[in-house]
């Protein structure tokens, strides 16, 4: 099932303190506001700082995106992807609103508590 870029989304305490960090590691910034949130990215590696936005660390697919956060030609939509996971007895602790269109997200969590986001932006 393709489910979209994917990228790692950490909860921060300090973000220029976090964001520095990654730069010495080589990431550059590709997004962000700068006060709440930057998106880095070394090579294929994606890492979103989020600070005051998550309690916890959080795995993040975006159906519709590459790794360059282009719109792809086809994807599979959210929804779609909501209902397939249903299907398999994976129910969202949020969910995605199946009668919309466009941007969309839901999450679900694994066996040991880890939040995964589905987030389409397209």
């Amino acid at each position: 099932m393709p489910l979209g870029n994917f990228s790692v989304s950490l909860t921060v305490k300090d973000l220029a303190v976090s964001r520095s960090f990654y730069q010495k590691l080589g990431f550059e910034v590709v997004a962000g506001n700068g006060s709440s949130y930057a998106i880095l990215k070394s090579g294929a590696a994606i890492v979103g700082l989020f600070q005051g936005m998550f309690e916890r660390n959080i795995l993040t697919f975006n159906p519709g995106w590459d790794s360059d956060c282009n719109r792809l030609p086809a994807f599979v939509d959210v929804r779609e992807l909501q209902r397939r996971l249903r299907a398999e007895g994976i129910e969202p602790i949020t969910a995605a609103d199946e009668t919309t269109t466009g941007p969309a997200s839901f999450v679900v969590v694994d066996p040991d508590g880890n939040p995964i986001l589905f987030d389409q932006h397209v």
